[in-house]
């Protein structure tokens, strides 16, 4: 019996050769598995406009004629009945609806004759998840190039000619449907349709917030399919590794030289047996890549604040400069110099507090922290500022109810400057003969300092805003350009840099004004170190 011929492999097998086989490049192996996914997120995303578009298409269908069957019931109805009917259509099918006369004017309303039958969500009254949810939905509508949908308010004067559809239907005789965006991005449709022979048209507008969450659930499909392709994915490249174990750890020693600042090169070896370096390829590229940005984002954002604030100073002294050749008169001539001069302070001042503001970080970080007595270092700057002048034109007063010494571990002289600049702003919007109050009190744990002043207080949703670098909320009466914006941005990072907090708040006692709050660890529970 001759011998039977040997069966092909499975095609699975040709697959894995396929996949694994050193006759094949990487870049097409790894072209394939990109393909696969790509494919299932392309299926995925033309499946989701079509399904937006299928439920938008039925709903106009769905409007045109609930629009075009109320029309006729208040075409057949006495004009007696027809506000009461107008109502009841409005309140049982949740429409709006609206009559305009031959001129154009709107004779009926049906918000107007019956409560409303939906009410158009404010988005900045809701929470988060609706507002995340929103922010996808533009994404999804950017990534498919969907058009831009008119958004919808409400016209001003409410005739004919602010419903270009009303326009349309009563010029063609035609029922036209439109779609808008309400203000939380869910689909507004109205319908215009003749009503009667009298040259009325009758509007209905509805909300339809249930296609938004229709294709939000159809987006959760999408994420579902999403999570399948990375899978795939995943096991793929898990397979794939085993091809690639030399060359990673060729990158993890690359990426480790790129983040000291070292030179680099990448040799791509022959493939050995898998290993773990995928994991610390990983957290290496993940440690390198996040140094760079932050360092990267760090200058970017110094460098542009510190542009934009020397800029109006520079442009000032320069006009004040080239005016000074130009003028005769003594008088401006001197103000002109006044100008100059001020602006050459500010500059200097600005110069000085940036310098101050880019190296506090670093030297906190090299600094020894020793016990400092909280009470005593206020106590010494209320009345070393006294003798100075600095607290006029009103009182300063630091009460410490008694507590006795108030340790906490720190830097004496930053803490200094953070209640110093404390103490500046509290003078500064405090109006003539009032007081600024230093309250330092003690608990097991916690020593809490409060600066309150009887100035106009600091708005609620300002209360974050004053500490960022270069935010100056100023009273009138201060000259422009006396503070740089930066003495509570410094505080606050000296603050956190011994571990507390610095927050604004109302005053504790109801009266106008502002109170800072420095919250920071105790040395000891009330024992001095």
């Amino acid at each position: 019996m001759p011998e039977a011929d040997p069966l092909p492999p499975p095609p699975r097998a040709h697959l894995r050769d396929w996949l694994a086989g050193s006759r094949f490049s990487l870049t097409a192996r790894i072209l394939l598995i990109n393909v696969i996914a790509l494919g299932l997120l392309a299926v995925s995303f033309f499946y989701l406009d079509n399904y937006r578009r299928q439920l938008l298409g039925e709903r106009f269908l769905r409007a045109r004629s609930e629009v075009e069957i109320a029309a006729d019931a208040l075409a057949t109805a006495r004009p007696s009945d027809r506000r009461a009917q107008i109502a009841a259509i409005g309140v049982r099918q949740h429409l709006r609806l609206r009559v305009y006369d031959r001129k154009g004017d709107m004779i009926a309303d049906s918000f107007a004759l019956a409560p409303p039958s939906f009410t158009l969500v404010d988005p900045t009254a809701e929470p988060f998840l609706p507002r995340a949810a929103r922010l996808l939905d533009r994404a999804m509508d950017m990534a498919l190039g969907a058009a831009e949908v008119p958004a919808y308010s409400e016209p001003p004067v409410d005739t004919s000619d602010a419903w270009p559809e009303v326009r349309l239907s009563r010029t063609s005789g035609l029922t036209i449907v439109r779609q808008r965006t309400a203000p939380d991005r869910t689909p507004v449709i109205t319908a215009a349709t003749p009503l009667g022979r009298d040259g009325m048209t009758l509007l209905a507008l509805q909300n339809t917030p249930d296609i938004t969450q229709s294709v939000r659930d159809a987006r959760q499909t999408l994420a579902d399919i999403v999570g399948v392709a990375l899978l795939i994915s995943i096991l793929l490249s898990l397979f794939l590794a085993r091809t690639i174990v030399q060359p990673l750890r060729t990158l993890v020693r690359a990426a480790i030289r790129v983040r000291l600042g070292r030179d680099r090169t990448v040799v791509v070896p022959r493939l050995p047996d898998r290993g773990d370096e995928i994991g610390l390829l990983a957290r290496a590229i993940s440690d390198m890549t996040a140094a760079l940005r932050d360092r990267i984002d760090a200058v970017d954002r110094f460098a542009a604040d510190v542009a934009h604030e020397i800029k109006n100073p520079l442009a000032s002294l320069r006009s004040a400069l080239e005016s000074l050749e130009k003028v005769e008169d003594p008088g401006l001539r001197r103000q002109l110099a006044d100008i100059a001069a001020h602006d050459v302070r500010r500059l200097d001042r600005l110069v000085t507090e940036i310098a101050d503001a880019s190296r506090i970080d670093a030297e906190l970080s090299r600094a020894t922290f020793e016990p400092v007595d909280l009470a005593a270092l206020a106590k010494a700057l209320v009345g070393a500022r006294e003798s100075r002048g600095d607290n006029q034109p009103c009182q300063v007063e630091a009460s410490l109810h008694g507590i006795g010494p108030a340790w906490v571990m720190g830097d004496a002289p930053r803490l200094e400057r953070v209640f110093e600049n404390l103490l500046d702003n509290a003078v500064s919007f405090t109006p003539p003969g009032g007081r600024v109050t230093l309250d330092i009190t003690r608990s097991e744990t916690r020593i809490v300092a409060e600066v309150s002043d009887e100035g106009p207080g600091i708005p609620f949703e300002a209360r974050e805003r004053v500490f960022e670098r270069f935010h100056s909320l100023r009273p009138d009466s201060e000259a422009f350009g006396s503070h740089s914006g930066l003495g509570l941005a410094i505080a606050r990072t000296i603050i956190a840099a011994h571990d507390g907090t610095l927050t604004a708040r109302d005053r504790s006692d109801g009266r106008q004004g502002a109170r800072l709050v420095v919250d920071l660890p105790a040395s000891a529970p009330g024992v001095e170190p």
